[in-house]
This record gives C-alpha cells, sequence and structure tokens, in this order.
C-alpha cells in the first residue's frame, strides 16, 4: 500500500502542475475563438500536430531508454545523463538547423505561401523542447516532482502571458481601445493580420525562457560519449522511435490531415480548414482525460521500472490499472454528461459546438490509451521494445484507414472513431501479447464492465434533454451517482482493506 500511496503523491504532484498547467492553458481556447478565425484555429490545429509529429523524431525514444538505463542497469545515472544529452544537443540542433532552412519549402507544401516564418519558429520549438526532454527525465528519475511541476508551470503561464499579451492586449491598443499612449511602441512590431503566428511565436519565447531555469535545476552536465552506455542504449531506443512515430501518428493524423481529406463543402459554409478549426476546438475538449493520462504517465513510468524487481510487482500493476480504469471512467461521465455547460464556456456560440457530440468518443479513446500505457509495462520492463513498434504500426495503419474511410462519409465523428479504434486494438493486442510473456493478473472482466458502463452512460448522459434545464442536470447526474454507488457496491472489499490500512 505504501508503494501505492507512493504512486499516488507522486501522480498528484504532477498532476497539479499539468492538470493547472492545461487548464490555464486550455483556458487560452475562448480567447483564440474570439480574436481568431476558424482558418486560424484550422492552422494551429495542423500545425500543432506536425510539431507534435516531429517531437517524437527530435527525442527518439531516449526518455524512456534514459529512464531503463538510469535506474534499472546498474549503470551511472549521472553517466547515462551526460551521454544521452549529449547525444540530444548534437542530433536537436542538427535536425532543427536542417528543418530551419527548409522552411521556405515547408510553407508552400502545407499551404502557407509567404509563411516561411511560422516554420522557422516551428524547427526552434522543436529544438529547444529536445533539449529540455532529457533534463526533465532527469527530475523526475531523482523525485525531484515539485521543481518538475514548478518548471511546466512556469512555461505554461509564460506562455498564456504572451498569448494573451500578443493577440488580446496588442489588439486593442492597436484598435485604439485603451492605453493609447503606447501605439507607437505597439505599431513598432505588430502585425493585425498574424493569427497562429502569435500563438507559435508565444510558445518559443515561453521555452527559451525556460532553457537556462532548467539547465540549473537538472544539475551538473559534462559533454560525453561512451560507446559502450550509447550503444546498447541505442538498440533499446530504436523500437521506440518507431513506436512513438506510429503512436504519434495515432494522436495527430486526425487533426493533421483533416483538411486535405475533407470534401469541400462536407459542411455547409465552411471551408475544410475551417471545419478543421471547429473540429480541433471540439478536440480539445477531451483535455481532461489526456491530462489524467499525462500526470499518470510522469508518475507511473519511473514508478514501473523502479518496482520491476520485486516479486510483488506484478499484483501491484494489477491493481494500479484496476483503480486507473474506476477513476477514468468516473471522470468520463462526469465531462460528458456536462458537456453542454463545458461547451458554453470554452466554446461559446460562434458555431464551434457543432461537432461536440465527438467529445465523449474521444474522451473514451484517450482513457484507452491510458489503458495501453498501464499494458505496456510489460515489454519495457523486459526489453522486448520490439512488440511496441508491431503493436503501434498496427494502431498507425488503422489510423489511416479510419481517417481515409470515413472522414470523408462521417465528417468529425470518422475522425474521432480514429482514436477509439485504433487505441481500442492496440489495448487487446498488447494485453494478449503480455498476458503470454509477463502474466499479469488483471481483473479483466470487472475492468472491461466499467467501461462499457461508463462508455453507455456518458452518449446516454449526453442526449438526454428535458424541458426543465434543471432537471436535465440532475438526471444526467444522477447517472455519474449510479456508476459511483456500482463502485462502492463492487469494491465494498478493497475499499474496506484500504481504510482499514489508512486508520492504523
Amino acid at each position: 500500500m505504501s508503494k501505492l500511496k507512493q504512486l499516488a503523491g507522486q501522480t498528484a504532484i504532477y498532476g497539479i502542475s499539468s492538470i493547472l498547467g492545461r487548464v490555464i492553458n486550455f483556458l487560452l481556447l475562448p480567447f483564440y475563438i474570439t480574436y481568431l478565425t476558424k482558418e486560424d484555429l484550422g492552422s494551429f490545429t495542423a500545425i500543432y500536430a506536425f510539431i507534435a509529429f516531429f517531437n517524437v523524431i527530435f527525442t527518439y525514444g531516449m526518455e524512456t531508454t534514459f529512464f531503463r538505463y538510469a535506474t534499472g542497469k546498474g549503470l551511472d545515472p549521472q553517466k547515462v545523463y551526460n551521454n544521452v544529452q549529449s547525444l540530444i544537443l548534437t542530433t536537436s540542433l542538427s535536425l532543427g538547423a536542417l528543418l530551419f532552412l527548409s522552411a521556405e519549402s515547408m510553407s508552400v507544401w502545407m499551404d502557407y505561401p509567404g509563411k516561411a516564418h511560422l516554420f522557422q519558429w516551428t524547427a526552434l520549438i522543436l529544438t529547444i523542447d529536445a533539449i529540455l526532454a532529457i533534463p526533465y527525465a532527469k527530475l523526475r528519475v531523482e523525485n525531484k516532482s515539485l521543481q518538475f511541476a514548478l518548471t511546466k508551470l512556469l512555461n505554461i503561464l509564460l506562455n498564456v502571458g504572451f498569448n494573451i499579451f500578443f493577440i488580446v492586449v496588442c489588439f486593442h491598443i492597436y484598435e485604439g481601445d485603451y492605453l493609447s499612449g503606447l501605439l507607437p511602441f505597439v505599431q513598432s512590431f505588430y502585425h493585425p493580420d498574424w493569427g497562429v503566428d502569435y500563438i507559435l511565436l508565444s510558445n518559443l519565447i515561453a521555452n527559451a525562457a525556460i532553457l537556462p531555469i532548467l539547465f540549473f535545476l537538472s544539475g551538473r552536465f559534462t559533454w560525453q560519449f561512451d560507446k559502450s552506455i550509447l550503444g546498447p542504449m541505442w538498440h533499446y531506443a530504436l523500437p521506440l522511435l518507431f513506436m512513438g512515430l506510429a503512436g504519434v501518428t495515432n494522436e495527430v493524423f486526425s487533426r493533421f490531415l483533416f483538411e486535405y481529406i475533407l470534401p469541400e463543402d462536407f459542411y455547409p459554409g465552411l471551408s475544410a480548414r475551417e471545419a478543421a478549426g471547429i473540429f480541433g476546438a471540439n478536440f480539445k475538449l477531451a483535455i481532461f482525460m489526456n491530462l489524467i493520462i499525462q500526470a499518470f504517465k510522469y508518475a507511473a513510468e519511473p514508478f514501473f521500472f523502479a518496482q520491476s524487481e520485486s516479486k510483488d510487482s506484478p499484483q501491484l500493476y494489477a491493481k494500479v490499472m484496476h483503480w486507473f480504469i474506476i477513476f477514468c471512467c468516473s471522470l468520463m461521465i462526469l465531462v460528458a454528461v456536462n458537456l453542454d455547460l463545458i461547451s458554453t464556456f470554452i466554446l461559446g456560440n460562434k458555431g464551434y459546438q457543432e461537432g461536440l457530440d465527438i467529445v465523449p468518443m474521444l474522451l473514451m479513446g484517450y482513457l484507452m490509451l491510458g489503458v495501453y500505457f498501464n499494458l505496456s509495462i510489460w515489454f519495457k520492463i523486459t526489453d522486448n521494445t520490439k512488440y511496441s513498434f508491431y503493436i503501434t504500426l498496427i494502431g498507425a495503419i488503422i489510423t489511416v484507414l479510419v481517417i481515409l474511410g470515413l472522414v470523408p462519409i462521417w465528417g468529425f465523428r470518422g475522425a474521432a472513431m480514429s482514436t477509439l479504434a485504433t487505441y481500442s486494438v492496440m489495448s487487446v493486442i498488447c494485453y494478449v501479447l503480455g498476458q503470454k510473456n509477463y502474466p499479469i493478473p488483471y481483473k479483466t472482466s470487472r475492468d472491461l464492465f466499467y467501461l462499457v458502463i461508463a462508455f453507455g452512460f456518458s452518449y446516454l448522459g449526453f442526449y438526454i434533454f428535458l424541458e426543465s434545464g434543471i432537471l436535465t442536470f440532475m438526471l444526467r447526474n444522477a447517472l455519474l451517482l449510479v456508476f459511483l454507488g456500482l463502485i462502492m457496491l463492487l469494491e465494498k472489499d478493497e475499499i474496506k482493506q484500504l481504510k482499514n490500512r489508512i486508520t492504523k
């Protein structure tokens, strides 16, 4: 139980920074909707999908590799850090320079003529992100979760601050609404026709400001290239690179490809890029589940590796999975049945709610991603990372096929279906292979029961409408209470044991 409490404590700290930071970042969406066009949001959706894809190439599995070799191979963690960071610095600067010099061609290829600066800034963002990745990982390995959390939160606050400054404050000064004395200063740099440009610029400035802070917190660094360390690490990381590429295909391809696949006039009055903006805005409402998955991943990855040598680790992994599913199912129902209230606050009434019915499906998709992350521990601790590539490759193929096949027919729903279908299939495959190679006593039947009931309650609650808004709210949230009551009934023995251990 102490180990579970340790994981819960670490997850709480990572979660507070991740959730609070992402929520603050998420609250930018109403500003984007108010001050930017749907086309700008479509550009934002596509370019950040591009960034997510290239982030995997820039780090090529070295974060997970660093965890493995710094905690479970009997090596000096500082020496591992020196070698990995030296390698990442060399490759990220090289790749960043190549992408920076190719910015003009990229802007034409992605249909942003005359906007080469967008891809120059993208190259710099990717480079800095990669350079920061291993120092962040070092803080996690050393259990410096508070330093990690505060640094992440500062980065997000800077990003949000610059976004509001450029997109909101400068706009109103330029328009003469207030602070007219600053107009000459603002006119010297402000471009009223810029939209996604300022989102990228704010990201770049915020990341650059974090560099010296994180390098100070992560401690000493010596440039090292030790082939005896880097050779085995590269063999471990290579399958993770391909897994990451396939995984990010699963994660972002629906958003990246959407505007290029959606038939013109599929949604009357909207261009394909504007429809992509609506899709991207609704996709962000699934952030509530994504935040939990991310916070859990930050804490669980080093925790799982640290417990891998214990004889009780399979039972521990099963218990973590079980309560993870219970918590995430409850969250999914809570968000889904209150989507009308959440969307009114976040999306407003500018036509963005047209794709709202995809959100429960996206929430379930992200939940299955969390399930897959739990299941994937077997091939990480047994050094069988080749399986990660095979599984995620299958997932990537499913993603592309579903997007190509269903987006032209179902639009938003087809793109959302790719997320749910991909992670569900990946979870099933990973479970079957894992039970053959590293059996873990999961409560499979009960976990599946919770997943099915929660998904059904989520859509049932979403579609309940009564004449009285108060009665609608009460009936929808009664579904959550029913689910929690079911948990209390089925898990009463486990809850009783937990209470006894806490009171002792």
